[in-house]
């Protein structure tokens, strides 16, 4: 439970429940020993998963065999734990599910027989390539709902039947023996990049975040949150958008920002006179946006990163600057609504020092810290995040053991010392073997100290419920294979880029629309990872064609994927919040889509400046120079979302007319256009409303004397 210091208690933490596990399951992992079953095999997947990312001998299709069998067997493991209502139904569901992990431990038994007869499947090849197909389907559909595994299903029949289709829709046909083999065996269906991703960078950086929330930072976020903005006009609201997008940047999902950041600020933004479809919107708004906080990204960096072959520092520098816009701009939407109401801040006994904070608990973002510097000095994502989660463990463990000290001295010996001995292990560089060898001594110091084996069992846990926490992502990601694996045989996905590369011929913009339209539409029904997946194999080639910087054209489709979990009439994000604001999902869907309209326009604005990606090819480098391009880019960008959030909110100094929004409006496309005079005409049109407004502004209130 979030709860500042100082401040009131936050309400009772409310259960969210949804139609299917695609946010999470249940706390726990399920009844007694069927309950112990989940939790032990979670803790070996997540071994398995830390020798793949420390030491990595096995070679890669073994590594994505043995994932994708841990994610079948824990699906249907503890799906049959939370819904069965027998022994015999959870023993039924384990069984299933160890089936789908034999069918994954396959790829390891006969690797080189599968190599040796790559194209000439055995019956038993296609019998388990078979069985694994019915699973991960059967696994999905429990796991999420229909929608994603009815996708991938239509992608299969077309796969196998769209030789009878008229052209250009149809292709050559296949056998089933083909389709199996390039399905279950090869890298291009379930075992793809998407899995292999999955496979290391995601499931590290999942463990990472789990271990660092169990470090507190979530309550280092809350804190500094609260006494940098507590006492601000509307400060809840600002409270609610800053640490949403701190736990972004160690969070890659939504919906869990909004469950865990969102027991405390919902309430509290209530209290303080907010509406509540208007709170629970801040917060959803506040908490999709962490998908696009760098350095994690809600684990789509990695897989654009492997998708272009381009290193992970390329994408999260290209992902700072319209990241820090998003927010910025929900920041802006709660200071106006605030001021449209006349909200006030809190009281100073309410909040905890920003500063006392951040100097009692400087070192939690030490591995954050060290991760950032790691992916931007050019190391590997698998390293700077072991490295990263190394750190944190010796944190939590090192915290243990001195907390019983009788004096800081003490302390400061016993972390000077821990120091000098990584700084002796590591002379010739910092390898895995040493850090590990620390962390091993720290682990058996801690199991003879006073508080050392509550510290062993947090850590404990984190493993298990990060493995927890893997299975909905990694099953998206393999269920996806086969629609990247029916595209890589067919084909298809250039009739799709030919439309858009047709409409773009005439309008760049109307292909811009087809290609949000379709990322929309897909994210209301399937998690953001597939949506993402999807639609950048299927429109983000074509926009490249048509001038768009390969990774701009990615995050386009990113970004309206993540959009589409704050659009009614699906919004899960604003699903999530409803139980915990009282309120109806679709209000605060609505809500949450007028706080993030600057949200929906900051794509078509780093597509036409692209500098505002640290992209080259902006018009305006030629005459400005890169910097200078993406100064204008940022400047464009601030002003036209400033612009949107008046418009929304119909608030600046005062209530904004009708004819005020409609200037407002039209400044605002000005900035986003690409035509003669535009930017001109938008900054004239800005100043002027902004003046207008300073001049319409109501009289400061006098002081009684």
């Amino acid at each position: 439970m979030l709860q500042a210091e100082g401040a009131q208690a936050a309400p009772e933490k409310v259960k969210v429940e949804f139609d299917n596990f695609e946010h999470g399951f249940p706390e726990g992992f399920g009844p007694r020993g069927w309950g112990a079953l989940a939790y032990w095999i979670g803790i070996a997947f997540a071994i398995f998963q830390l020798y793949v990312a420390a030491f990595n001998y096995l070679p890669s299709q073994v590594v994505r065999g043995v994932h994708v069998g841990f994610l079948v067997l824990l699906t249907f493991g503890l799906i049959a734990n939370f819904t069965a209502k027998s022994n015999f139904g959870r023993a039924l569901g384990w069984a299933i599910g160890g089936a789908g992990f034999l069918c994954g431990l396959y790829q390891w038994i006969f690797y080189a027989d599968l190599i040796a007869r790559d194209g000439d499947p055995t019956r038993l090849d296609l019998v388990v390539g078979t069985v694994l197909a019915v699973l991960i389907f059967e696994g999905t559909r429990r796991l999420m709902g229909a929608a994603l595994p009815l996708m991938c299903g239509a992608c299969l029949v077309y796969w196998f039947f769209g030789q009878y289709l008229p052209s250009p829709l149809n292709h050559r046909g296949y056998d089933f023996d083909q389709i199996i083999t390039h399905l279950s065996f090869g890298t291009e269906g379930f075992y793809g990049v998407p899995i292999y991703v999955s496979a290391t960078y995601i499931f590290l950086f999942i463990l990472f975040g789990s271990f660092l929330e169990r470090a507190g930072m979530i309550q280092l976020f809350t804190d500094v949150s609260l006494g940098l903005f507590g006492r601000t006009r509307g400060g809840p609201a600002k409270v609610a958008v800053f640490a949403s997008g701190m736990m972004g940047t160690i969070s890659g999902s939504g919906v869990a920002n909004v469950v865990t950041v969102g027991q405390f600020t919902i309430p509290l933004m209530i209290r303080f006179g907010y509406r509540r479809a208007f709170a629970a919107g801040v917060e959803a708004t506040a908490s999709m946006g962490g998908q696009i906080m760098p350095p994690v990204m809600g684990a789509v960096a990695f897989i654009m990163a492997e998708t272009l072959g381009v290193q992970y520092s390329e994408i999260v520098k290209a992902a700072a600057i319209p990241a820090i816009l998003y927010f910025a701009s929900a920041f802006w939407m709660v200071h106006l609504e605030a001021g449209k109401h006349g909200l006030v801040g809190m009281k100073r006994s309410e909040i905890p020092s920003a500063w006392k904070a951040l100097v009692t608990r400087w070192y939690l973002v030490l591995p954050l810290a060290a991760l950032v510097y790691m992916l931007f000095e050019g190391f590997t994502p698998l390293y700077a995040g072991s490295m990263g989660l190394a750190l944190t463990v010796a944190l939590i463990l090192g915290t243990a053991i001195t907390t019983g000290a009788p004096s800081n001295v003490i302390r400061a010996i016993f972390w000077i010392g821990l120091a000098l001995v990584v700084a002796a292990l590591s002379r010739d560089g910092l390898k895995i073997v040493p850090v590990a060898s620390v962390v091993v001594g720290l682990i058996v110091i801690a199991a003879f100290v006073r508080g050392g084996f509550k510290a062993l069992r947090e850590c404990r846990d984190a493993l298990a419920e990060s493995a927890k926490s893997a299975i909905t992502v990694g099953m998206a990601c393999a269920i996806v294979g086969v629609i990247i694996g029916m595209m890589s045989q067919t084909g298809v996905g250039t009739i799709f880029g030919g439309w858009v590369i047709g409409l773009g011929e005439k309008s760049l913009f109307l292909a811009l629309i087809m290609t949000m339209l379709l990322s929309i539409l897909l994210g209301t029904g399937i998690p953001t990872i597939p949506t993402y997946i999807i639609t950048a194999a299927l429109a983000a080639p074509a926009l490249a064609k048509l001038g768009v910087p390969l990774i701009a054209s990615h995050m386009f489709a990113f970004y309206y994927g993540i959009m589409a979990d704050l659009s009614p009439p699906v919004a899960l994000a604003a699903l999530a919040a409803a139980p915990i604001a009282k309120e109806n999902p679709d209000k605060i869907g609505w809500e949450a889509m007028r706080i993030a309209l600057a949200g929906y326009v900051i794509p078509f604005i780093f597509v036409y400046s692209p500098a505002l990606m640290l992209q080259a090819g902006d018009p305006m480098a030629a005459k400005l120079g890169f910097y200078g391009a993406v100064a204008l880019a940022s400047v464009k960008a601030l002003v036209a979302i400033a612009l949107f959030g008046m418009v929304a909110i119909g608030f600046l100094f005062t209530r904004l007319t009708l004819i005020e929004r409609l200037v407002g409006l039209g400044a605002a496309f000005c900035l986003l256009g690409d035509f003669q005079f535009s930017d001109t005409a938008g900054f004239v049109l800005a100043a002027a409303i902004v003046l207008w407004q300073w001049r319409q502004r109501p009289p400061a209130p006098v002081e009684a004397v």
